[in-house]
């Protein structure tokens, strides 16, 4: 629902496997492109050249904004347990963030 007419979506993790039942007919009726990659097959070399156009072409829209992470949830340090109870179960899609009481 989030990716916009001839757009991309890219897929580089997975929280529970990487089989899925997809219905194809939104994929097609926006004309997605659909990508998969992963890193650890990648030369050092290719790595390093990836981290510098993250750098050059990434970063700078994060830092404008232009791109957030997703966020799942907000939890105390004091409730870092439950936190990591939630990452564990991979029951989350997002960023899982502890936060400092008082700040």
């Amino acid at each position: 629902r989030l990716a916009a007419p001839d757009g991309r979506v890219i897929s580089i993790a997975f929280l529970r496997g990487s089989r899925s039942d997809v219905d194809f007919m939104p994929v097609m009726m926006k004309r997605l492109t659909l990508m998969g990659s992963t890193l650890r097959a990648r030369s050092s070399v290719e790595k390093d050249r990836i981290a510098r156009l993250l750098l050059k072409y990434l970063w700078p829209r994060v830092e404008a904004g232009e791109v957030r992470p997703v966020m799942a949830t907000h939890f105390p340090l004091s409730a870092a347990a439950d936190a990591h109870r939630l990452m564990e179960s991979s029951g989350h899609i997002g960023k899982i963030v502890l936060t400092i009481e008082g700040r």
